[in-house]
Formats: structure tokens, C-alpha cells, sequence
């Protein structure tokens, strides 16, 4: 049975029907008593259409434990942002850039992805709600969404490299030589407010006891490719895939000379869905006669889903773990510590890793890339080498022939507390 809050994102190649699985996925957790709420994070917003109302920016009421709201992008980056967005827009100002150019000089790149994430966070915070269902933008814009935690780390420590203590000791020299602005209280304040924000948000959405990423795709070769990639990324970035729900599949009944040849195809294309995807659970949907649109057709496309509601954690529960994979993993063995990554569906030779010098692992597959911050322990060790294991990536970390009792705590990242106490107030 259920007992913790859930988070389910939906995402996928654009049209492929996530906002409808999204749709149908929070229609039936209202039904089985779950308070739920279902947000979309797609600039092009068609959540309101899928039960054919209004929803707009603020959280509405579509049907007993049933809310809806399509994110404000704009105002959500102001109430996050918007304090030190007016500072460095004061700096870049100082610096003689156009009052214009500085203005969208200081939004940090993605972050409009970074707003929608904190609101997520701050409603699965508030307790108002057993259930949060994501309708993601298409793929590319989700893996930006889910990889910002971590990249917006790394701007913050590169903007502001300097600690509090430090420029409330400068700030009289500094006044009386320029009148360069520095960094108020207030600024710092809200800093240490985002990182905060951002440890939390990261913590959350990779915990794969509570959320759940979903990928949505259509029985074609070309949207298949691209689910991969997405898995494949996803994994990279630590997050929790618990299914796969195939879309818009031709029913078996249906028989016309023009479609055979498409349902041929398609049957070839579902077995090689279950190839690329195995162990991963994948729900068919079927290719309905009438568009999926109202709280009537969505039941439909749930029972299509989960099959029919029986009780909460039973079968038809949408909020059920479909599938528990191993996350990120350190341990050792007879000459070295080992750190494991589920990077599956992507050839050894397309992964590429080097160190920073910021004590970083760097992972680099095709386009994409991750910054894994490693912890104390892993950190001062020398990579010896990595290989794959099944689907797993291992790396292994080594110092020679001695192999160096490391303690739990060494073993844990530390680079978020690091991050805060340079802002913090002592």
C-alpha cells in the first residue's frame, strides 16, 4: 500500500500522448481517494485541453481530489530569482552593458526549468498532496529540467565565489576605493535560500522511493531511438525509471488492407520495444476511435493503462513501483573502491570520463553530459580505470597497492553543505 508522497513524471518525444498518460494517470489516483495534483512544465501548455477546461497558472479544482495547473514560467523565475537577478543586473550595469542586455544577462540559463522544479518541490513540501503528476515538456527540455539541480550548483559556486564573511570585512575598503556594488545581506540570504531550495529539489527527485520518471513513446522506430537516449540519460542523471507506456497501439481487431501493412510494422516495433526496454514493465495503449479528451475518455485511457481500480497499493494503483532498479552504488572489493552507475542501452565506446579539477567526475555520453560530485573519500583517490558490468558502469578508484579504510561518512557527497556555508550567516 502506499504510504509516502509520490511523484510521477511523464516525458517523451513531443506528441507522443504524455499529456493525455499524464491526464489519465491523475484521474485515477483521484479516484482511488489519493489527493492529487497534475502540473504541466510544457511552455505549450495542453493540460487544460486534455479535460477540456481552462487551468491556467494557478492550482484549480477539476474533480473531488483533483487539482490542476499549468506553470507560469515567468513569475515563478521572479519569485526565485528576482532578488539576485537585481543585483547582478546592478553589476552588469556598472560594468557598462546596456540596461537591456544586462537584464536578460543576469537569468541564469535554465532558469525557467529551475522555477518549475522548485514549484513541484515546494507543493510536495507543502503536504497538501499524497500524489504529483508531471507532464513534462518533450525530452530534450526534460533532461535540461531534471540535469538543473547540478548545474545550477556549478554556476552559483562560479558567480559567487566569495564568502559572506569576506565581504562583510571588505565592504568599508571596498566603498571607500569603488562604487562597484557588492552583495547586501539580502542577496545572500537569498542565495543560501535557492541552494537550500536546490539540495532539496535534488534529494527528492532522485529518492526513487518517492519519484518515478515514466517514458512515453509510439510504437516508431525513430521515437523508440530517441526513448532510449532518454533512458539512457536519465539513468546518467540518477533518476528512478519505473516504466514504459506505449502509446497509441492498433488493436488487434482492427483489420483493413491499407492498415495491416502499419500493424505489421508496428508489431515489429513493439518487439523490439521489449528488446531495448526489458526488465522495465510496458504498458500498450490502444489507438482509441474517438480523441482522448474529458474525465470520461481519460478513465478510459487509465483502465487501458493500469487495467481496472481496485483498492490503493492493489492492482490499477498508478502510484505502485513498477520496478525497483540498483541507483548510484560505492563499494569496494580486494584492491579497489568501486562507484556504479546504471547506464544502460548505450555502447562503452560512446561514454567518455575525466576528472575536474574541482573533484568532480565528469561523464560525457554523446550531447549530454553530468557532473557527479564525488564524495571526500572517492575524491583524493586516483581512477584506476572503469568497465561495464551488465548495465552498469563501474568505476574504479585506486592508490596502489595499499587500500585505504574509508569511513560512511567520507563516502557521502558533501558538496551541497559546502555550497550553503559559504553563503550562510554566522
Amino acid at each position: 500500500m502506499q504510504t509516502s508522497m509520490r511523484i510521477l513524471l511523464y516525458t517523451g518525444k513531443g506528441g507522443v500522448g504524455k499529456t493525455s498518460v499524464s491526464a489519465a494517470t491523475a484521474v485515477r489516483c483521484a479516484e482511488l481517494g489519493y489527493r492529487t495534483a497534475v502540473l504541466s512544465t510544457d511552455p505549450a501548455h495542453s493540460l487544460g485541453d486534455s479535460f477540456d477546461r481552462r487551468i491556467g497558472s494557478n492550482m484549480v479544482e477539476l474533480a473531488p481530489n483533483l487539482w490542476g495547473q499549468e506553470i507560469d514560467l515567468l513569475s515563478q523565475m521572479d519569485q526565485y530569482w528576482g532578488t539576485v537577478q537585481g543585483y547582478l543586473n546592478a553589476l552588469f550595469m556598472w560594468q557598462g552593458m546596456d540596461s537591456l542586455v544586462a537584464e536578460e544577462t543576469a537569468v541564469l540559463p535554465g532558469m525557467e526549468e529551475l522555477s518549475s522544479l522548485m514549484q513541484i518541490t515546494s507543493l510536495a513540501e507543502s503536504g497538501r498532496f499524497d500524489v504529483i503528476i508531471i507532464d513534462a515538456a518533450p525530452t530534450g527540455s526534460t533532461l535540461q529540467l531534471l540535469s538543473f539541480p547540478d548545474i545550477a550548483r556549478w554556476y552559483i559556486e562560479k558567480i559567487f565565489p566569495f564568502q559572506r564573511k569576506t565581504i562583510q570585512l571588505a565592504r568599508p575598503m571596498v566603498k571607500r576605493m569603488t562604487d562597484m556594488p557588492l552583495p547586501s545581506d539580502e542577496i545572500f540570504d537569498s542565495i543560501e535560500e535557492l541552494v537550500s531550495f536546490l539540495e532539496r529539489m535534488s534529494r527528492l527527485l532522485s529518492d526513487g522511493t518517492q519519484s518515478s520518471m515514466r517514458v512515453v513513446l509510439n510504437p516508431e522506430k525513430m521515437v523508440i531511438k530517441e526513448a532510449q537516449r532518454a533512458y539512457t540519460y536519465l539513468n546518467l542523471y540518477g533518476y528512478s525509471v519505473d516504466a514504459v507506456i506505449c502509446n497509441r497501439v492498433f488493436p488487434r481487431s482492427l483489420s483493413d488492407q491499407y492498415f495491416d501493412i502499419w500493424k505489421s510494422a508496428q508489431a515489429s516495433n513493439l518487439e523490439f520495444v521489449h528488446e531495448c526496454f526489458q526488465p522495465l514493465p510496458i504498458f500498450e495503449v490502444p489507438l482509441f476511435e474517438q480523441e482522448v479528451m474529458g474525465i470520461s475518455m481519460l478513465g478510459q485511457m487509465a483502465n487501458a493503462i493500469f487495467g481496472p481500480a481496485t483498492t490503493r497499493g492493489g492492482d490499477g494503483d498508478p502510484t505502485q513501483h513498477f520496478y525497483i532498479g540498483k541507483p548510484q552504488q560505492i563499494f569496494r572489493n580486494e584492491r579497489h573502491y568501486v562507484l556504479s552507475l546504471p547506464l544502460p542501452l548505450v555502447e562503452r565506446d560512446e561514454v567518455q570520463l575525466h576528472r575536474s579539477v574541482f573533484d568532480e567526475l565528469v561523464i560525457r555520453i554523446g550531447n549530454w553530459k553530468r557532473n557527479v560530485a564525488l564524495p571526500i573519500g572517492l575524491a583524493k583517490l586516483d581512477i584506476a580505470g572503469a568497465k561495464y558490468v551488465g548495465d552498469r558502469l563501474n568505476i574504479y578508484f585506486d592508490t596502489g597497492d595499499a587500500l585505504p579504510e574509508i569511513s560512511e561518512e567520507e563516502l557521502k557527497p558533501t558538496r551541497w553543505e559546502a555550497l550553503k556555508s559559504r553563503f550562510r550567516r554566522n
